[in-house]
């Protein structure tokens, strides 16, 4: 009995490898605001006729000249393609079917909240596999991200919440911070849409995270503030939550907390939004050094804190007048920086804590006679025979040098 010669099926191109306006497999693909992913000389094309919206959304695009390289759906298709007929189309199928039934229980609104929060446990599995695996690519790429982002800032979020709507935010926020570094930052500038309705889902939330004190709605919330604010796609929207009163105030509030579970956060979420200049002076209105100056009298009893990282930004916020003002006039201020001088555990903060006193005793008798006071003399004098680096200790010099010439100024006007 002859064999029979098994000849190999044609490949068939998965949907989700094709260009929605060519039809034809990507060889370029990139992404628009929308989330949507088009080859790079269709929407090219597309858009060079004038057209400003999204070709399969109809979405006014916020930024027409923005679109960026999707390298995880290059990924994707090179890896079907080096797999060839070894590797059936059929398998990406069958995922991405079972992915989109996912998104239809979390966008169908007879589906219980419940069965939702089924839905998004499946999704946070998939999304904690290795950014490089294909279960993991296609979650990304079938459009959860733009979907959750929805799902909790498009709607409004009632002044009472049940437990059920808040295990749901926390496992759509876990979600959503899970897939961020995989996905494309633009989509984030949703939240700058909608006569700012969007924006105030996310202060609401904000503030029932903190009256509820739930870690992984502040957690989660603190770090897309941080997201937001350290990356060039965002930029417009950092800006917008630097003007956001509401915003900038739970953040302070954050760093005040006694719970180091919510002040970190909070610690880091500031820092980030500190690196926008432009937001400073609405930090600092908003209580930024006293929430500080706090978060390092509460951290002496936490032993990794994030003292460091505060007294650098109060050294990055006494560029401005105001700052220096608050520090001085609290109570405990500049008692506080003296501390941070000198640590017998290490000396990370100890530079800042010096630049910090330098700035504002330069001009300030009140700051120079409460850093005395203080006993910053001895913390400079233990600073200078530490093992910390030469730099630190030529700036502590130099304010020994500022303390001794001020007060000979002040002796010989006596």
């Amino acid at each position: 009995m002859e064999e029979l010669e098994e000849e190999e099926a044609p490949m068939t191109i998965p949907d989700l490898f094709t260009c929605p306006i060519s039809l034809d497999l990507f060889t370029d693909p990139v992404t628009l605001s929308t989330g949507q992913t088009y080859d790079r000389s269709s929407i090219e094309k597309w858009l060079s006729a004038g057209n400003l919206t999204c070709p399969v959304t109809m979405q006014k695009l916020h930024d027409p000249t923005t679109i960026v390289p999707n390298h995880t759906l290059r990924h994707l298709i090179n890896q079907w393609l080096q797999l060839g007929h070894h590797f059936h189309s059929h398998y990406f199928t069958t995922t991405v079917d079972s992915l989109h039934t996912l998104k239809l229980n979390l966008q169908s609104p007879q589906v219980t909240t419940q069965t939702k929060i089924q839905t998004l446990e499946k999704i946070l599995i998939l999304s904690k596999e290795s950014p490089s695996s294909s279960c993991s690519c296609l979650v990304q790429l079938t459009g959860f991200l733009p979907l959750l982002l929805e799902l909790l800032f498009d709607k409004v979020v009632e002044s009472k919440l049940s437990d059920d709507y808040i295990q749901f935010v926390e496992k759509a926020l876990s979600c959503l911070m899970n897939l961020l570094p995989l996905g494309q930052m633009e989509c984030l500038n949703m939240l700058l849409n909608d006569h700012d309705s969007k924006m105030e889902s996310l202060v609401a939330l904000f503030e029932h995270g903190i009256t509820i004190t739930s870690k992984i709605i502040i957690k989660s919330l603190c770090n897309l503030v941080e997201a937001i604010s350290t990356s060039v796609e965002t930029k417009e929207l950092c800006s917008s939550l630097g003007r956001n009163q509401r915003i900038l105030h739970n953040i302070v509030s954050l760093v005040q907390h006694n719970s180091y579970e919510a002040a970190d956060p909070g610690i880091k979420a500031l820092s980030a939004l500190c690196s926008s200049e432009s937001n400073r002076e609405n930090l600092v209105r908003e209580g930024a050094i006293k929430g500080l100056i706090t978060y390092i009298s509460n951290a002496e009893s936490h032993e990794n804190s994030l003292a460091p990282i505060a007294i650098a930004r109060i050294e990055q916020l006494l560029g401005l007048e105001s700052a220096k003002v608050a520090l001085i006039n609290h109570p405990n201020g500049v008692k506080v920086v003296v501390k941070m001088i000198f640590k017998v555990s290490d000396h990370e903060g100890s530079e800042s804590a010096v630049n910090s006193l330098m700035s504002i005793c330069c001009d300030s008798l009140q700051a120079r006679e409460e850093a005395i006071g203080g006993g910053v003399l001895t913390q400079l004098l233990l600073l200078l025979q530490s093992q910390c680096n030469n730099r630190t200790k030529t700036k502590a010099r130099m304010l020994l040098k500022l303390l001794r010439s001020k007060w000979i100024e002040e002796q010989n006007h006596v």
